[in-house]
């Protein structure tokens, strides 16, 4: 019991020690944030962009999709360009072309070498030079460099309008005509981008070469190349993480653990009796397949989106169903079903660990579930009518889509969905409260599933921090706390926790040791976690001690994973332990598979790309999406499922339960989910990265190269995988089915209904 003391006392002091930091780290970036002028002029005094429409063109940009129609700094979807970094190269090259012209009365790329160093050597000073006013709150551009802004305004505003000539470039965008028809609208959204991509290339005030976005995206025409702290930073993490797990590795071999116990002669839930709380959660994991199907629906869409642009094999889909959409949903759903399924599992368990019914909660239950659904269908409905109607930037932030990545239904749906989770913390805790009172040798474990819960609860939050008239760098920096924090965090504590709970009650593993098991895993994986949020703002106008701490603790990430082998044939040899284990074979299964990608998705995969120097290269390619494919489902979403079984076999008749069903399911999904990643994904991102390298980041995200022969045959390797993958849900389905159609068992053994 001290040594547990202990061990809470230190993840108190690391939890308090991270945030503060973490609430530092906000502060700097709010103070230093680049800054948004209240307007854009020529030297000889026109006004190109005016006061606000900086602030309105983001909203603008947003409401057309947003992170889901390309990206800014990175963040964002693939098949559009990132915008930042696709102005500035057009900016660039129009600027070149202005020079050639007037001074040599010919095109840049018939000028001589010399000619043309010089002209280059001119577009850097121009382009880096910051001309910030601070005391007017004006950038004053050059009058050549204001001609070349009008330049790339007029086509932006083309793009987002229905100009004819650039039809075929929104096909290859996957974006309709018209994305923007607020003609105000439409005039302010160039400023907005005209602003990312300038904060992504003007130096700092005092620096020389460094600018806001730490000189990302790579632009050769203007020496935007990597800093020197990005690199350094990167050597030091990679060594610290190797460091950080040869003492892990010496750590665990020098302790001594405990053999798990002598497993019962029969199965301890056998004879459980399903309150009627715990019956009522059943429709949520149905729910939970049935948005696993929409899903993955949308994510086939999506996919072929990068082939034809606005159709579906000819069919013209988009007019009614657009890129941005069907991506919003693919995304969301993702986070929606995974959270629903983790939800259900503390509701069900609940119950079953304390023993007590509270009065009234089945109905708590019944209305939380009615209240998810109507949340659910609610701000998909209102965000697909709002794209498709175009009701405006204040629809698109109350209710319809933000256009932010993970994070998209409007804010009224956030409030309501906050409103929804402290509600099932209130009844999670009602129904824990008996157990989390009395002594016992599994309180810890209850300890800790509670706390999780709260901060899942209390850290959504987070969604409501950032108003329409944020600043975007504040935006992205609380965004990362809820989509790192919240789902990669909290949850991922609370489903461990749960995962433990179980296995002490089937008598698999020893109470104690799972107590301090888990607090000891918590400090381990939050000691990295907190502070690796950090990993995601590296070039977002963040300062640079951004880099050096999101580079030192997000390897730190990595650290856990080292051994999360060992904990998984640990696993397997429980699921052999008794031969009526064999009854929770696919759910452990399912935990196994959550180890091995977390090994993969979030440890090689997610490294790869973590580092300050490689993720300069490659944040937004689709080496991110080989990342967040194999983790968000290998892990997440396997550990989802896993936790829908375990509660599944204890809702459910045992003649209807049918292990030929989950078989291929369980292998489907495994395999499915390999094929697309590494046949398809991890090629197109090194691709992409090469890309990058050779040419710079506008290059990598192209049309040249995302519709360029090899990178759409990748797409088509996708199909098999798909299809390996989408089947597998198919027998999850089928499962499900299976038990909503099955009748009751009628003889004197139906108890076993609630094993």
């Amino acid at each position: 019991m001290h040594a547990t003391r202990k061990l809470w006392t230190w993840l108190a002091v690391i939890c308090v020690l991270s945030f503060a930091v973490l609430g530092w780290v906000g502060a700097q970036i709010y103070q230093t944030a680049p800054p948004i002028p209240k307007q854009v002029i020529s030297a000889d005094n026109e006004v190109l962009f005016s006061e606000g429409q900086v602030d309105r063109g983001q909203q603008a940009w947003l409401s057309a999709g947003g992170q889901q129609l390309g990206s800014v700094w990175g963040h964002g979807s693939y098949l559009a360009p990132d915008w930042s970094a696709d102005w500035l190269h057009r900016e660039a090259l129009e600027l070149r072309q202005i020079w050639a012209q007037r001074e040599y009365s010919a095109n840049f790329d018939d000028l001589n070498k010399s000619q043309q160093a010089a002209l280059n050597a001119r577009l850097k000073e121009e382009m880096r030079r910051n001309t910030y006013d601070a005391n007017t709150g004006a950038i004053i551009l050059s009058a050549d460099r204001a001609a070349a802004v009008r330049a790339v305004a007029r086509h932006y505003t083309d793009l987002f309008g229905d100009a004819r000539s650039l039809d075929q470039l929104r096909e290859q965008y996957a974006m309709n005509a018209n994305s923007v028809p607020n003609q105000e609208d439409l005039r302010a959204l160039p400023a907005f981008i005209f602003w990312s991509s300038w904060a992504a290339a003007a130096d700092r005030p005092g620096e020389t070469d460094l600018s806001y976005t730490s000189n990302w995206p790579h632009e050769p025409l203007i020496d935007n190349r990597p800093t020197a702290e990005a690199g350094i930073w990167s050597i030091a993490s990679v060594i610290l993480m190797i460091g950080a797990i040869a003492a892990m590795v010496m750590a665990h071999s020098a302790a001594k653990e405990e053999e798990d116990p002598e497993p019962p002669k029969d199965d301890p839930l056998f004879n459980l009796k399903a309150t009627p709380s715990m019956k009522a959660t059943k429709k949520y994991f149905f729910v939970v397949i049935g948005l696993i199907l929409a899903q993955v629906g949308m994510g086939v869409i999506t996919a072929h989106y990068a082939v034809e642009g606005t159709s579906f094999f000819g069919y013209p889909l988009a007019e009614i169903l657009p890129f941005v959409v069907s991506r919003t949903i693919h995304t969301q759903f993702a986070v929606l079903w995974i959270a629903t399924a983790w939800l259900a599992t503390g509701l069900y368990i609940a119950p079953a660990i304390s023993g007590h019914e509270p009065r009234f909660q089945k109905l708590g239950v019944n209305v939380l579930f009615y209240a998810l659904l109507f949340i659910v269908v609610g701000s998909t409905a209102m965000g697909w009518i709002g794209t498709l109607q175009h009701k405006g930037t204040e629809f698109a932030f109350w209710l319809g889509n933000q256009g932010l990545e993970f994070t998209s239904m409007g804010r009224i749906w956030q409030i309501l969905l906050f409103v929804g989770l402290l509600f099932w913390v209130t009844l999670l805790g009602r129904a824990l409260w008996p157990a989390l009172k009395n002594p016992s040798s599994s309180r810890g474990l209850i300890v800790m599933v509670f706390l999780s819960a709260l901060c899942i609860g209390g850290f959504y939050a987070t969604s409501l921090t950032w108003g329409r008239h944020s600043h975007y760098s504040m935006i992205e920096y609380w965004r990362w706390w809820l989509v790192h924090l919240w789902v990669e965090g909290f949850f991922e504590v609370f489903a461990t926790a749960v995962i433990a709970l179980l296995f002490t009650r089937l008598g698999l593993i020893r109470a104690a040791t799972a107590n301090n098991a888990i607090v000891l895993e918590t400090i381990v994986f939050l000691f990295g976690g907190i502070l690796g949020t950090l990993h995601h703002l590296y070039f977002t106008g963040t300062p640079t001690f951004v880099i050096a701490i999101g580079a030192m603790f997000s390897a730190l990430e990595v650290v856990p994973l080292s051994l999360i082998g060992i904990e998984a044939w640990r696993n397997y040899q429980r699921s052999k332990a008794a031969p009526w284990v064999s009854s929770y074979r696919w759910s452990i299964l399912c935990f196994i598979a959550v180890g091995f990608w977390n090994t993969i998705g979030a440890g090689l995969l997610g490294f790869s790309i973590n580092t300050p120097i490689a993720l300069y290269y490659m944040q937004g390619l689709n080496m991110t999406a080989a990342h967040g494919h194999a983790a968000l489902f290998g892990v997440y979403g396997m550990l989802g499922i896993g936790l829908l079984l375990f509660c599944l076999r204890g809702l459910s008749s045992r003649l209807a339960w049918s292990d030929a069903l989950l078989r291929p399911m369980f292998w489907c999904l495994n395999i499915g989910l390999a094929m697309m990643v590494f046949i398809s994904l991890v090629p197109a991102g090194i691709y992409q990265a090469w890309g990058s390298i050779t040419h710079g980041m506008w290059f990598a995200r192209s049309p040249e190269l995302i519709h360029s022969k090899f990178m759409e045959t990748l797409v088509w390797l996708r199909v098999p995988g798909d299809v390996v993958f989408a089947v597998g849900t198919l027998f999850l389905a089928l499962f499900a089915w299976r038990l909503m159609v099955a009748r009751k068992e009628s003889s004197p053994a139906a108890v076993a209904d609630h094993a």
